[in-house]
């Protein structure tokens, strides 16, 4: 068939970027994926390519890209782990209470409402300002503040509850 009747003729390049993406990645799972992903973008941004360029060298180049892109994501991905394990390592397990008040406490999280959980979430963990909060939650600031407080007070109120009201039960104790 003639160039100028299929100019955008990926299925003729197969071969190439087949050969090109195992010789990068070494493995041949790998490099079905790397030219899956590579054909994916090629689809995506097809009206970039101009007419009467060089098909080949395109999709070489949105492989190598491709390839590039995913050895970053899997650095930085391994930096996390690595930071997270680091981590781990120093710290020191938490007691058996510690443990299972912890529990209590995060269920006591999940049991409150869930435009009042939503609220607190982003303001407590997320640490967003009440404003960007309310504009991710699409409410008012003021809202947003009610939530929390009443979030927080339901939390306080937990909390304040000793811990043998708060369903802890001693299994197998003497009677004196």
């Amino acid at each position: 068939m003639d160039l100028k009747q299929r100019p955008f003729d990926v299925l003729g390049q197969l071969t190439a970027l087949r050969r090109y993406a195992r010789s990068l990645v070494r493995n041949p799972n790998d490099a079905e994926d790397l030219v899956h992903d590579t054909l994916v973008k090629a689809y995506e941004r097809r009206i970039t390519f101009r007419t009467g360029a060089d098909l080949r060298s395109w999709l070489l180049s949105i492989l190598h890209n491709t390839h590039v892109d995913d050895r970053r994501s899997a650095r930085a991905q391994q930096r996390r782990d690595d930071a997270v394990l680091q981590e781990a390592e120093i710290s020191k397990p938490a007691d058996q209470e510690s443990v299972v008040r912890l529990g209590q406490i995060r269920n006591a999280f999940y049991d409150l409402p869930e435009d009042q959980r939503e609220a607190l979430h982003l303001v407590a963990i997320e640490d967003l300002s009440y404003q960007d909060a309310a504009d991710a939650l699409g409410i008012p600031v003021g809202t947003l503040m009610s939530r929390v407080s009443r979030a927080r007070a339901k939390l306080r109120a937990f909390e304040n509850t000793p811990a043998s009201q708060a369903h802890l039960k001693l299994v197998g104790g003497k009677d004196d």
